[in-house]
């Protein structure tokens, strides 16, 4: 099953109202009004894409370790997912996914990790509920988020409807600021410049991670000049 079906699958469950969410019918309208108006807004189109120089960054990991980006890329190519947060199941379905195929990334040379604005103790969470043999960085205010162009402000309705539903970004966030990092997978080379680009405005489509594989194949193995 792709991680597409698995997260359609997801969905379907999500808007039946079925254990252990049992979410509210109201709700959905007011979630899709805000992706519509993400997707709406053109925001995905003018992120890091492929063919631009990815920015570096220095994170520290769930267990307060510094990670940067420029000593991971000095080692070969880097895979690198942007993630809401350990409270949203699509997030922990696509973490899943990854660490499924982590061996095979591994196997091409590639290091992975994961940045989200939540903070150490829910990177933590992520890292123990997922099994993930990989790191969980934190982006403060999704300042890295901000540079690849992915960080954006929840509508106010939203954020409305988050508190009823006791979905507290800013506590988990340690960040009054309401923001989140729409979903994004890149593949990096080695030189710092983006070979492959998903972003996507709506949280419930993400690539497969098996997109990554021709792409970290032809970086570990370019095309000889004839």
């Amino acid at each position: 099953m792709s991680l597409q079906d698995k997260l359609d699958a997801f969905k379907a469950d999500f808007r039946a109202g079925k254990p252990p969410y049992n979410a509210p019918p109201e709700i959905h309208p007011i979630m899709e009004r805000a992706t519509a108006e993400l997707v709406a807004s053109g925001q995905a189109g003018r992120a890091i894409k492929a063919g631009d120089r990815a920015p570096e960054f220095r994170l520290r990991d769930q267990d307060g370790n510094e990670v940067s980006s420029a000593e991971l890329l000095a080692k070969g190519p880097l895979v690198l997912t942007f993630y809401r947060g350990v409270w949203c199941p699509y997030c922990n379905i696509e973490l899943q996914a990854i660490n499924e195929v982590l061996p095979q990334l591994k196997a091409l040379g590639a290091n992975v990790v994961a940045i989200s604005p939540q903070t150490a103790v829910n990177s933590r969470k992520s890292v123990r509920t997922n099994s993930l043999g990989f790191p969980v960085l934190s982006d403060t205010n999704n300042d890295v988020a901000a540079a690849f162009g992915l960080r954006f402000a929840l509508p106010d309705y939203l954020v409305e409807l988050y508190k009823k539903l006791k979905n507290d970004l800013p506590a988990f966030n340690g960040d009054p600021s309401w923001t989140l990092p729409m979903p994004a997978r890149y593949v990096i080379g080695a030189d710092g410049v983006v070979l492959y680009s998903e972003v996507n405005p709506d949280y419930t489509h993400r690539p497969d991670p098996s997109d990554m594989f021709p792409v970290l194949q032809k970086a570990v193995r370019p095309t000889q000049a004839a």
